[in-house]
């Protein structure tokens, strides 16, 4: 099966016709969860002295860039898993069926690790825009869950085309990495980062 996971192959081959109730589902949940968390963190009193696992004020930020790396570091990991599970990664051959596992358990991992981090942001700061890089992050924050939906709502699904599920995943890669630029590197950089 060129193109699917090789651990996949014990799976129905996914259906190619494309059901219009599906589309609108795929379309509807993460826009949802997107407007959500806007509209959540659009309605706060920001509460800068908010803490985070016992830590407060401004010493959150460097928690939260930890916490952020970690989680990008999870996001790498699982594009690693996913090309070896693609057969995308040379003199790998196919990838054992743990490695689907690995994959799920590392990516609910990473939902779960994020959670923390997003939950501070809207409660101490809510949906800003003083600057750029703030306009940047509160934007791909709330995009940020529309992706972790829409990768959900797609990995279960049997009726989408095959390359809709690379391109979710690789989004919300993208995503997290873009989280990480505008908040984990600022902090880690001396509150710059390159090109904001």
């Amino acid at each position: 099966m060129k193109g699917r996971p090789g651990s996949d192959a014990d799976r129905p081959a996914r259906n190619p016709a494309v059901r219009p109730a599906l589309v609108v589902l795929v379309a509807l949940l993460p826009f949802a969860a997107g407007v959500g968390v806007y509209e959540w963190s659009s309605h706060v009193t920001p509460d800068y002295n908010a803490g985070l696992f016992g830590v407060h004020g401004l010493d959150t930020y460097g928690l939260k860039a930890r916490l952020g790396t970690a989680l990008l570091a999870l996001a790498l990991v699982q594009l690693g898993l996913a090309l070896w599970m693609y057969g995308r990664v040379p003199g790998t051959g196919p990838a054992p069926r743990p490695v689907r596992t690995t994959h799920r358990i590392i990516g609910l991992s990473a939902f779960l690790l994020s959670l923390p981090i997003a939950f501070h942001c809207i409660t101490a700061y809510g949906f800003e825009s003083s600057d750029t890089r703030v306009t940047i992050h509160s934007i791909g924050g709330c995009v940020l869950y529309a992706m972790f939906v829409a990768k959900v709502v797609i990995v279960r699904s049997r009726h989408l085309p095959g390359w809709v599920l690379p391109v979710a995943g690789g989004a919300l890669i993208c995503g997290i990495a873009l989280m990480w630029y505008t908040a984990a590197l600022w902090v880690l950089n001396g509150d710059t980062v390159p090109g904001l």
